[in-house]
């Protein structure tokens, strides 16, 4: 199956936990304070692989999570690392995040982006140790790894991209000049998938790609042809194949019309991309029929079946190719780098004060809020983070309801007898 656009959840691995712990010795029931780290979670990345050749495997598994850091343990053991996961695909894939960025043009093999970032590991008491802080009774929880749904779609890397209406000869065409087997048959829209086919041309190499047959009003969505159109994006050059046989009930005339609106509707530099006009089947129809054909521009004219022309053809579309790529700076892949968003959001939901964001999370997230040394922590951060006074600055009142990262709240502002939260009274969250 070809599969060139799904949509896919990715996951990075969460952060293990740290641990709180103390230095054991016989006489010595709770000593110097010892506990180690969690491991961050694994990132997940997308990579281009020239050896995968369509976006199956995401059709069939469209959800993919990284493996979780571990959690730390006593006598300073730190968690392990969640491995990072990399998640291959063909080249020419775009990745769109779900507001419709395009975040990254996959093109060259090896080329990768970062996806979904693992959450940082929770850190041990041992790390919260300072000059008035000698003995932490808590410790951090591990944060919860990136989560994001993305849009994969496959544009095919070719030279030349092969135009025409079905059973205008493509898959012919590309059959005998290439080992490409398309399937090949007497009835509309045998080519369901595009084809690529490498062919031999004196000394130089083409990548042709044979694109499903298109209709007029393709570009709207009528037929097949508008879900293949933007194969033909990438493509350096264009061979449009007009079908002089009876089979069609347009003229080549009117054939060349209809391509070349389709092309403008779907994308006006496709209309002006350099091409190869060229006339298949000639061996069905007399020469006399050809002459007359009035196309207003110079056509190739060959027979896939007999062979007749095609030596010329791959000629010219080789030299189209050549001044395309001597004129043309070769196409780079991109990546958009978007810093990690520290930053966090208030406002009012349900009856209470919402803050969200990563820095506000990170705030709160220690693994028993209970502990007055944890509460009198928070209450700290809350402060020299900047999310008290942003509370106080929408309006929060003392006694209010805040929510962070699911854990509820009491405000207390801070006044000049009072540098951080009176109280600090998690809830059970009654969402």
């Amino acid at each position: 199956m070809f599969i060139d656009r799904v949509s896919i959840k990715v996951r990075a691995g969460d952060g293990g936990a740290g641990v709180a712990s103390f230095l054991r010795r016989k006489g010595l029931p709770k000593g110097k304070p010892n506990g180690g780290s969690g491991g961050p979670g694994g990132d997940v990345y997308l990579i281009a692989d020239n050896s995968v050749p369509t976006l199956l495997r995401y059709e069939r598994h469209p959800i993919w999570k990284a493996p979780s850091g571990t959690h730390g343990e006593g006598d300073f053991r730190h968690g392990k690392r969640g491995d990072r996961m990399f998640l291959p695909v063909p080249l020419g894939t775009t990745v769109r995040d779900p507001d419709g960025v395009t975040v990254a043009d996959l093109v060259e093999d090896g080329q990768e982006v970062l996806v979904a970032r693992g959450g940082k590991g929770g850190r041990g008491n041992a790390a919260f140790v300072t000059q008035k802080r000698k003995a932490p009774t808590f410790s951090e929880q591990g944060e919860y790894g990136e989560e994001t749904d993305l849009v994969l779609e496959m544009k095919l890397l070719a030279d030349a991209a092969l135009i025409g209406y079905p059973n205008a000869g493509k898959s012919t065409l590309i059959a005998r000049v290439s080992a490409a087997k398309p399937k090949i048959a007497d009835y509309p829209f045998t080519t369901l998938t595009p084809n690529l086919g490498v062919v031999t041309v004196g000394e130089r190499e083409l990548v042709l790609a044979d694109i499903p047959g298109l209709i007029e009003g393709a570009a709207d969505g009528k037929g097949l042809g508008h879900d293949f159109l933007r194969h033909t994006e990438r493509a350096r050059a264009l061979v449009i194949l007009l079908d002089p046989s009876s089979l069609q009930d347009d003229s080549p005339k009117r054939q060349l019309e209809v391509l070349l609106n389709e092309l403008e509707s779907h994308d006006s530099e496709l209309a002006r991309r350099p091409r190869v006009i060229a006339v298949s089947k000639v061996d069905t129809v007399d020469s006399r029929d050809l002459e007359d054909l009035d196309l207003g521009v110079e056509a190739d004219e060959f027979s896939a079946l007999t062979g007749e022309g095609i030596d010329a053809l791959m000629f010219h579309i080789a030299d189209v190719v050549g001044t395309v790529e001597r004129e043309t700076p070769k196409r780079e892949g991109y990546i958009l780098h978007r810093p990690l968003n520290d930053e966090f959001t208030v406002h009012r939901s349900r009856g209470r004060w919402l803050v969200e964001g990563i820095s506000a999370v990170r705030a709160v997230n220690l693994s028993d809020l209970t502990d007055p040394d944890a509460a009198d922590f928070v209450a700290e951060r809350l402060v020299t983070s900047g999310i008290a006074k942003a509370l106080e600055e929408v309006g929060a009142e003392p006694g209010d309801d805040v929510e962070i990262g699911g854990i509820v709240f009491t405000f207390d502002p801070p006044s000049e007898h009072n540098n951080v939260f009176e109280t600090f009274e998690p809830t059970e969250d009654d969402a």
